[in-house]
């Protein structure tokens, strides 16, 4: 990888570490409906000037269905369920319920079709075994809903790239992403204005809503697509891997959450669940040949 691409990658590794934390401190402040409009709202009007360079209103015709159902999985109900999540659970510990999301995408692949190999199935039990370790504790009280928002997250964040790969090809990067922001700012616009605060939020939830769809949105994917043309789609997916620790520090510096020896441990058996999950039997490099 280029320079430039390992400046890219580190850039975003960090970027979309950081939403957990800032989640955490804007549902202090303003109610989930607020925060997702006013992400989704700023975010796509951010994105539209570059949008409209690549933006072929026929090609978004003849894919408006699959565009649909990719702002669904992707923005319109993830970003609900993990913002109304935090209320209950830790950042740190939100972002690594979300790094499940490679192992819930090898067993949709399996279920799929696509034959796993011995690795890729110890993987999926190993990530399993980690987010296990991650969530029993909390499964008793109650947070448990909040864990299965995180997890129904995880789940939507899966099921959208599998949409795109398979109908959405034609569909610049971009557009798509400053398409799916629009869609779910309109969907929360009302919602929004039913719950918007009686006065001035704080200015530290203010500064966390401006970083989520500023940075966090806008800047973040703008400098993913670059990273796609320069390091190629597989090795800017290996920030999926990274984002987690970027949120536990964060969690544990900016708000001074707990980093037990249980956090540790599932981060350890998510990550190499995840890799080991992931990673490509003989057999399924002979078929994307």
């Amino acid at each position: 990888m280029t320079r430039n691409g390992w400046i890219l990658f580190g850039l975003m590794s960090v970027i979309w570490g950081l939403p957990y934390l800032m989640i955490k401190v804007a549902v202090e402040g303003v109610s989930v409906p607020v925060l997702v409009f006013a992400r989704t709202a700023v975010g796509a009007v951010l994105l539209l000037p570059f949008a409209l360079r690549r933006l072929d209103w026929d090609v978004v015709r003849r894919h408006w269905m699959p565009i649909a159902a990719f702002a669904a999985f992707e923005v319109i109900g993830p970003w609900a369920l993990l913002s109304d999540a935090e209320r209950g659970l830790s950042s740190s510990m939100t972002g690594l319920l979300i790094a499940s999301v490679p192992i819930i995408g090898a067993v949709l692949v399996s279920v799929l079709g696509e034959r796993l190999g011995p690795k890729q199935w110890i993987g999926l039990a190993v990530g399993f075994g980690g987010v296990a370790v991650l969530a029993a504790p909390n499964l008793s009280g109650g947070d448990a809903w909040s864990v299965v928002e995180v997890l129904l997250t995880a789940l939507g964040y899966a099921i959208a790239p599998m949409i795109a790969a398979r109908k959405l090809q034609e569909v610049p990067g971009l557009v798509l992403a400053t398409l799916c922001l629009g869609l779910a700012a309109v969907v929360y616009a009302p919602f929004a204005i039913l719950h918007w605060p009686q006065r001035m939020p704080s200015a530290d939830v203010l500064f966390a809503l401006g970083g989520l769809a500023v940075l966090c949105t806008a800047v973040a994917f703008l400098l993913f697509f670059a990273l796609i043309r320069e390091a190629g789609p597989s090795r800017a997916l290996v920030i999926t891997y990274v984002n987690p620790v970027v949120a536990v520090v964060a969690g544990v510096v900016v708000l001074s959450e707990p980093l037990t020896t249980t956090t540790v441990v599932s981060f350890v058996l998510i990550l190499c669940g995840s890799i080991l999950a992931t990673s490509r039997t003989p057999e399924r490099v002979a078929v994307a040949q």
